[in-house]
């Protein structure tokens, strides 16, 4: 059997150097967080840095805690140093892990839309920049008497629990380079960060810019939540370090059952590196701690040759601490192996792994994962002994009971037994069965056997006491024959398993757009897997299986189904239609130009700027088209109109659609042969009130003359006015005689053709 070790820590005390090339595994980093330089990096030297981590252990709350850290905070980038540090303490039961909004929130507090910090206990900014301490990015107060965006440099800043967009307040701060009821006394003064650009890391006590803090949450006595002690232990001179407090208050907000421990950091417009070392996590009132007490064991049985397994209960042993479980169990050969417990709080922090496993000539303990778990392995030359080791239990905040006796009893073990399918002789790791289909079990050995218990996922099956058990339940099944000493054979496991039916994906409907066509229906289907698994399509009074679905010729709706090669059942049917066209499409499309009809030369010509009125006369069952004009642009509507802009043949082209998709398609050719069009009357009245002027109708010119000439060949009218009303019939201003004239007009197309046109026409009086 595989063995896992133990996790390296549940509880009290936690030591973690953040100098060595891994951190204990329940070290979760976030962001820009990294160990580098023998040094936890939350930031780099560079701007928009985001980094966190917080340590998955849950502490519990019941006797306070304290926490001791460096930190170390240079080389900053630009007019200020920026943003800075937080230490926070959340729920330790917390089940999502979100760090707060960055920037002037240092990951803890909401910043605008940002939420805060997953179910959040108190917040401790060291800031650099200033706005941890304020009200700005929707974050809730700040120092009394500053504006909203007004910064606080240089300050440590306590904020209260929240969640989500919610809570967070500001409870308390301390300008750390200024005096007065929100700084420190005269001479006590230093500033958050130990330097700006080109300075390094200080981690000398003696040297200048050298940061340790000390946090204390003592048990409130006198009510809910805790004494916040907050000192520093800074160097503002060479070989001098001195120890400042910075708060000594209550704090009084209840605590949750356990918590949890982070740090955060980030930069924005500003930067500056951002880094902890030797982190140590220990309860607070250690005073009013007891050691735990074990007991004495005596005549445990264990099997020989198998993985025994035990657990110490909480009841079986005496945790005197509130809120404790057992977190470590560690084996020894002889009392005086047990040595004495340590005066260093990191040499308690974890199990010592050469403990929880102890190898004996009579066979090997080891402890489990499971809170008071262990395993005894014995030896089968040892059978009809017994074996005594000590133990020692370890609670949650570190204490660790005196040594106690165990003493286990080798017993022999039975052959081994084996689980079979009724009436089979061979093994098999899992059988399927349909709804409502029962297997039947039998455990068979080379052994007589006592009892029987059956096991179903693991859990034991009441009233199941023989040899032989018979189930219709889907699980993972094996059977546990004892012997006279009550030992356990162990079977095989097999898997009852109802079908795992493939997802029946299917195209729908199923379209054969070809009259008299057939349809393969197998097509359509996602995965299609005949070696695997039989199909089955039926409907309109037939029934398909497998690749008979390839030829189907008839509309209709059906019901299509797959199972397992092995099995006759079946699964839930899925509706699919097939339809096959019965009746071809019938498609034809007219066109004309709008308000004349126009389709010709005979008509009088098509033009470039003529809208063109397309009408599709197809078949009523249509329920999509689709036109291409055959100058790269088209139309999804029935009956369109066109302009094509320019002369040319056009092939247009029309694509119908019914609502199964298929599809009909024609063409014809528009001509756009003229690009002008000039008409000109044979006479005209200037007295009368009709047709009063000689004036060619046109169209298409953007360019035009119009002279006009008596039967001598001397000019009396010439404009150049598109616009022009045509000439009266005047000359100076009086009205010439009835009779013959001669016009000749000149002009430009649109397309640039030139236009030239002459002739006679009559002035009638």
């Amino acid at each position: 059997m595989p063995v896992t070790l133990a996790k390296a820590q549940i509880g009290f005390p936690y030591c973690e150097t953040f100098q060595t090339a891994s951190t204990q595994s329940n070290t979760v980093f976030g962001g820009d967080a990294r160990l580098i330089e023998g040094v936890l990096r939350l930031t780099n030297n560079q701007l928009d840095q985001r980094g966190h981590i917080y340590i998955d252990v849950p502490f519990p709350s019941s006797y306070g805690l304290k926490v001791e850290f460096e930190y170390f905070s240079y080389g900053g980038i630009g007019q200020f140093l920026a943003d800075g540090l937080t230490l926070f303490l959340f729920d330790g039961d917390t089940q999502v892990f979100n760090a707060g909004g960055f920037g002037g929130s240092l990951g803890y507090a909401q910043r605008n839309s940002e939420p805060g910090l997953s179910n959040a206990y108190i917040g401790i900014g060291f800031d650099e920049y200033g706005n941890f301490g304020n009200s700005s990015e929707g974050r809730s107060g700040g120092f009394f008497g500053i504006a909203q965006n007004e910064r606080v440099p240089d300050a440590i800043v306590i904020r209260g629990p929240g969640n989500g967009n919610s809570g967070y307040p500001f409870i308390v701060g301390r300008k750390t380079m200024t005096t007065g009821n929100d700084g420190l006394l005269p001479g006590g003064q230093f500033p958050i960060s130990s330097g700006g650009a080109g300075t390094s890391r200080v981690t000398d006590r003696m040297n200048i810019g050298y940061r340790r803090v000390n946090l204390e949450l003592q048990p409130n006595p006198n009510g809910v939540g805790f004494f916040l002690t907050l000192t520093m232990v800074i160097t503002t001179e060479q070989g001098l370090p001195r120890q400042i407090t910075i708060f000594d208050r209550p704090y009084d907000f209840p605590a949750p059952k356990n918590l949890k421990i982070g740090f955060a950091a980030s930069t924005g417009g500003f930067s500056n590196f951002h880094e902890i070392r030797n982190l140590i996590v220990e309860v607070s009132a250690d005073d009013q701690l007891q050691n735990p007490q074990g007991v004495d064991f005596s005549e445990i049985a264990s099997c020989a040759g198998q993985e025994n397994q035990f657990y110490i209960t909480d009841e079986e042993v005496t945790l005197p601490n509130e809120n404790s479980v057992i977190r470590c169990l560690q084996f020894y050969q002889s009392l005086e192996d047990i040595k004495a417990e340590t005066g260093d709080i990191c040499a308690q922090a974890r199990c010592l792994e050469q403990n929880r496993v102890l190898i004996l000539p009579q066979g090997t303990f080891r402890a489990s994962d499971q809170e008071g778990g262990f395993t005894f392995f014995p030896n089968e030359e040892f059978i009809d002994k017994s074996v005594t080791v000590y133990y020692t239990i370890t609670d949650s905040y570190g204490k660790t009971s005196g040594g106690n006796a165990m003493t286990l009893a080798i017993q022999e073990s039975p052959e081994p037994i084996s689980l079979f399918i009724a009436g089979e002789n061979e093994i098999i790791n899992q059988i399927d069965i349909c709804q409502g289909e029962v297997v039947s079990f039998v455990g068979k050995g080379n052994e007589v056997y006592e009892r029987f218990e059956w096991f179903r996922d693991g859990d034991l099956i009441e009233g199941a006491a023989g040899n032989t058990f018979e189930t219709g339940e889907p699980g993972e099944y094996e059977v546990l024959g004892y012997n006279r000493k009550n030992c356990p054979a162990i079977s095989n496991k097999i898997i009852v398993a109802l079908p795992d039916f493939p997802s029946l994906q299917v195209v729908s409907p199923i379209v054969g757009c070809q009259i008299g066509q057939s349809v393969d229906v197998t097509r359509e289907i996602g995965g299609y897997d005949p070696l695997n698994f039989d199909y089955q399509l039926s409907g309109v009074g037939m029934t398909f299986i497998n690749d008979e679905m390839k030829t189907v010729t008839q509309s209709g709706i059906y019901e299509l189904r797959v199972k397992l090669k092995n099995l006759d059942c079946y699964s839930d049917p899925v509706t699919v239609e097939v339809f096959i066209q019965e009746k071809e499409l019938t498609i034809d499309i007219d066109f004309g130009v709008l308000g004349s009809g126009v389709k010709d030369e005979a008509g009088g010509g098509v033009f470039p700027s003529d809208v063109i009125q397309f009408v599709g006369l197809s078949d009523d069952r249509g329920v999509k088209w689709e036109w291409d004009f055959g100058d790269e642009s088209g139309s999804q509507e029935r009956n369109p109109t066109h302009v094509f802009g320019k002369k040319g043949e056009f092939e247009v082209t029309l694509i119908i659609e019914d609502e199964y998709g298929c599809q009909r398609t024609i063409s014809k050719t528009v001509s756009i042969t003229r690009s002008y069009r000039l008409m000109i009357p044979t006479g005209f009245t200037p007295t009368e009130s009709q047709n009063k002027t000689f004036l060619p109708k046109q169209k298409g010119l953007i360019n035009l003359e119009m002279m006009i000439f008596n039967t001598w060949g001397e000019l009396i009218f010439r404009t150049v006015d598109l616009a022009t009303e045509g000439w009266d019939g005047t000359l100076n201003g009086k009205l010439l005689d009835s009779g013959l004239y001669v016009f000749r007009i000149n002009g430009v197309a649109t397309d640039g053709e030139k236009v030239k046109e002459s002739g006679k026409f009559r002035l009638i009086r």
